[in-house]
């Protein structure tokens, strides 16, 4: 059956703000969903308030309501559109489905006429519903573990009394594993019970004997209205039962599993799929797996959307779930469907892999002082990587690359713990570091089945990690004159970087470089990601790299098989932002994407590379060609050297991007957009306050540091408040705010401690002052401000985390005009060519710098939705040289205001200190619009503006 002729306009509703538990994993599924329905001349209408993401561009859907995700919002779109036939809710996380089972209980879907598709109802209410879940899974003999359902605090206590401890709590219509927790011991039992009931919206709770040390998998499945059903990807979890699938480490094909059991756990996803309704659509399905020899399967649950996992699916296999997943909710069968990789085969098909996928969790616990850092049942990272490559352990080195944590892979880098309480401690109690834990303790000495013994993770796995060690052990009795190439071309294929290499030799990373491409010819081939293991030609440019043995031909010649061609067009490389984090969050996507999609306008072929599997820069369509590789030194060098770009763009990255300009510049490769020096300049903070100087510019009183007795010394002239700040840092990592000497020596201690040589800038903080932010696009000879923001919070608590306006409500013309006047004059004096942001401090009418930043920020994407102008295309189009200021339009439309508002996700760590201050830690934002100031919701927000600004 084709689509169908009677679904001529969808609604779809996105996922809102980004929270941990629920990233920008959803902006990908709901950019693919909008695209895929709008190729089939579907009228697309969607809501969204999250201004940061691709799926909001106006070019994305016919109509874009960036509005509060509630049922008055959906009311409000209804009654403008009611031509509205059907919506779409699988593609927006668990908030989406949450809120359209409100509107459903509501009537307001009846009331419209508007039917739900993609899902049913009765599907996500029985998958909710731990209870029903349990009894429809007995009910088609699908195994659970032994479990019972709480509605009160004592029905839970009688139940903890009949099954004993370890026992898991999770709440029911959560995300992220919210209000789950692991109780090892009856003491913590009651106040855990109370927060699942309290967190769980219907106030319920299941209660689960733990199945501890057992594996766990996931399976994502596809079906169409022909009850056709194809599993997409099998995933395992390296880290067994007991820490959240998205705080795991999970490995792509799964490892340890008997062929007999994985034909079982299809057959049993498949049964469980269709058991629960009879909807066309995606579905996530996880299982534990006992780790013995009987392999006995217990279902765990399953969601009838697009999950985190699909979008790591879709990445790790080729196979665009949510593009192929809207196509089966209109009508579609998978067999009607193209397979977008071949292009050839239909979509009916299951992909094979012949690479393997890593992914790992990325962390911020740094943000949140005091809080609880152990993984268990509730989510906490709020990013992920995800490594490419021919064998687990070079994907795992990839992936642990990719991570931007200061470490260069597993172990050579002497920066592994050397302390065995301390090991025995980490392994013992899940943490963030727990990967790198294992090879310190292998080192260490520590037997195999002691560790598996700690940790349950398979055995296969740690041999794997013991391979690696002894590779290690190996190559250190060697220097750089003797190593042979047999030893250097294992290193690589097992993925260890030059980097490690070096360290292994004791030697430069340089020099390990010139030996393995100069002397040993050992060079990186390039793969294609193609889904079925290279037995149907692939027609999409999605790369990983390798290293393999050189074949020899007949006649002697010896070669490497590259499947990456490289053109004669003339190109250009983004450099991505690498995993979401605090700081650091999807708007540098949603750059990236622009300035790709700018470039190529200009006629480049354009070049993507980035690890981060959640975001719309990785799609593999997005880019011309796009490389799946760690945005690591090593990896990039090696891509420049294989397609010889016109030049690389690193300021659409954030400060990913943004470090490597120093190596790129060094190296003579050319940087589109400000140069090197400009960035440099701007991150230095000294030499960019003696630059204000020059420039009249007024700016704090100042000093710079390198060591605590100079910070000492400096206060004595400066004056407390002081504000303290690293340089080279984004998302005012390390900021803080002193009142007098003992803080600041403990803070500067700190600070040196994890950031060695760096330059400190101690501000005389401006108690009081009201912030304000300017974004800003320059040519090398004109400066066109985007838009002026004023922080409804006063100075000192970061931009990330201020309600920001746009325009300003409570400015004078005069500090406007100094604003504008400040923004170009220093726009010019740093040499900027592209995109700039700069923040101000006011105070009795005078605009104080507090610094600058020549490349894309935070806000553009916001601004950007507020005045609906593509201001990152305008601004890559500058950057390549192919257009000045003056051959562009600017015509910003906007009525009354537009706030940018922060969102927070401090219920995932609830002991932690909620105050705000120059560190930044909200994980997402929304857009709120509003036509005057007399607004009740701008009302609140600016009488709250002192709560909980910290000192």
């Amino acid at each position: 059956m084709p689509k169908r002729e009677d679904l001529k306009s969808i609604l779809i509703i996105g996922s809102g703000p980004i929270i941990i538990g629920q990233a920008c994993e959803f902006d990908y599924s709901g950019s693919q969903a909008l695209r895929s329905l709008r190729e089939d001349g579907i009228e697309t209408i969607l809501i969204n308030s999250n201004p940061a993401t691709i799926m909001t561009d106006p070019t994305m859907a016919d109509h874009v309501y960036l509005k509060p995700l509630t049922t008055k919002s959906i009311l409000e779109i209804l009654r403008e559109h009611p031509q509205i036939d059907a919506v779409l809710p699988t593609m927006g996380g668990q908030t989406a489905l949450n809120l359209c089972i409100e509107a459903d209980e509501k009537g307001i879907w009846k009331d419209f006429d508007v039917e739900i598709i993609g899902v049913d109802i009765n599907a996500i209410n029985i998958t909710e519903d731990r209870e029903k879940f349990r009894e429809l899974m007995l009910k088609i003999g699908v195994g659970m573990a032994p479990q019972a359902t709480a509605t009160s605090f004592l029905k839970g206590k009688e139940i903890a009394q009949e099954f004993g401890f370890p026992l898991v709590i999770r709440a029911s219509y959560t995300l992220g594993g919210a209000g789950a927790s692991i109780v090892y011991r009856p003491e913590d039992f009651d106040e855990l019970l109370s927060r699942g009931l309290e967190i769980s919206p219907i106030h319920e709770v299941m209660i689960d004997k733990a199945l501890m040390g057992w594996k766990e998998y996931e399976l994502e499945l596809l079906r169409d209205k022909n009850d056709n059903v194809v599993i997409i990807c099998t995933i395992e979890n390296m880290d067994p039962m007991g820490i959240h699938t998205g705080d795991s480490i999970t490995v792509a094909p799964a490892m340890t599993l008997s062929d007999r059991t994985f034909q079982k756990m299809r057959d049993m996803a498949i049964h469980m799929m269709r058991s629960i309704g009879d909807f066309a659509g995606g579905c996530n399905v996880q299982f534990a797996v006992s780790p013995d020899d009987q392999e006995d399967i217990i279902a765990i649950e399953i969601n009838p959307r697009v999950s985190r996992s699909s979008a790591l699916a879709s990445k790790a296999t080729g196979y665009p779930i949510a593009k192929i997943a809207s196509k089966l909710a209109i009508g579609y069968h998978l067999d009607e469907l193209d397979n977008q990789i071949t292009q050839s085969t239909s979509a009916l098909f299951e992909p094979t892999l012949d690479y393997v996928i890593v992914k790992i969790p990325r962390w911020n616990f740094d943000k949140f002082e005091g809080s609880d850092r152990t993984l268990g049942l509730q989510m906490k990272s709020v990013g992920e990587v995800m490594g490419i490559g021919r064998s687990f352990q070079e994907a795992l080195h990839k992936a642990t690359q990719s991570l931007e944590i200061k470490r260069n892979g597993l172990g050579a880098d002497g920066k592994g713990y050397t302390n065995y309480d301390q090991i025995i401690q980490k392994l013992t109690v899940p943490s963030w570091d727990r990967v790198f834990v294992i090879y310190d303790a292998i080192q260490m000495g520590i037997p195999l089945s002691r560790i598996h013994e700690i940790t349950k993770i398979d055995m296969w796995f740690l041999k794997q990690y013991e391979e690696l060690y002894l590779l290690e052990k190996e190559i250190s009795t060697y220097t750089i004159a003797t190593l042979t190439k047999e030893l250097m071309l294992e290193a690589k294929q097992k993925g260890f970087a030059d980097r490690q290499i070096a360290h292994m030799l004791d030697c430069y990373e340089s020099e390990v470089h010139k030996k393995r491409t100069e002397e040993m010819n050992i060079n990186r081939v390039y793969k294609l990601v193609d889904t079925c293991a290279a037995e149907f030609k692939a027609m999409t440019p999605y790369y990983y790299s390798s290293f393999e043995e050189e074949i020899e031909k007949p006649d002697g010649t010896r070669y490497v098989e590259n499947d990456s061609v490289v053109s004669d067009k003339k190109k250009i490389i983004v450099l991505g932002s690498g995993p979401n984090r605090i700081g650091q969050g999807i708007e540098f996507d949603y750059c990236c994407v622009h300035g790709v999609l700018a470039a190529s306008e200009c006629g480049y072929e354009t070049i993507m590379i980035n690890c981060n599997p959640e975001t719309v820069s990785t799609d593999f369509d997005t880019a011309d060609k796009l490389y799946f590789e760690p945005v690591f030194w090593e990896h990039i060098y090696d891509i420049i050297r294989h397609e010889k770009p016109e030049g690389v763009i690193v300021q659409l990255g954030g400060q990913t991007a943004l470090k490597l300009a120093e190596k790129l510049s060094k190296y003579g490769i050319k940087i589109l957009g400000t140069s090197f020096e400009s960035l440099d300049l701007a991150e230095d903070r000294g030499s960019f306050s003696e630059l204000l100087k020059e420039n009249d510019i007024p700016f704090p009183r100042f000093g710079v540091a390198e060591t605590a007795d100079e910070a000492l010394q400096l206060a004595d002239e400066l004056d407390f408040p002081l504000l303290v700040r690293p340089s080279y840092v984004l998302g005012g990592q390390g900021m803080k705010i002193v009142i007098n000497k003992e803080e600041l020596e403990e803070h500067v201690v700190d600070l040196l401690r994890k950031i060695p040589n760096n330059k400190l800038l101690l501000d005389h903080y401006l108690d009081g002052a009201i912030e304000a932010e300017a974004d800003a696009i320059c040519d090398g000879e004109d400066v066109y401000i985007i838009g002026i923001m004023e922080h409804i919070e006063p100075c000192g608590i970061h931009s990330g985390d201020s309600n920001a306006t746009l325009p300003p409500f409570n400015l004078g013309e005069f500090v406007i005009q100094q604003i504008k006047d400040h923004t170009k004059k220093i726009a010019l004096a740093l040499n900027t060519v592209g995109l700039i942001n700069i923040q101000f401090a006011i105070k009795d009418d005078m605009v104080y710098i507090i610094e600058a930043n020549p490349r894309a920020s935070r806000t553009v994407p916001f601004i950007a939705k507020a005045y609906k102008e593509p201001y990152v295309n305008y601004a890559t189009k500058v950057m390549l040289g192919e257009k000045k200021i003056k051959d562009f339009n600017f015509n910003p439309q906007l009525e009354g205001f537009a706030i940018k508002q922060p969102v927070f996700s401090f219920n995932k760590f609830p002991n932690v200190n909620k105050n705000l201050g120059p560190e930044m830690k909200s994980t997402g934002e929304s857009i709120l619009f509003i036509e005057n100031l007399k607004d009740d919701e701008f009302y609140n927000l600016y009488a709250r503006r002192k709560m909980y600004l910290s000192k």
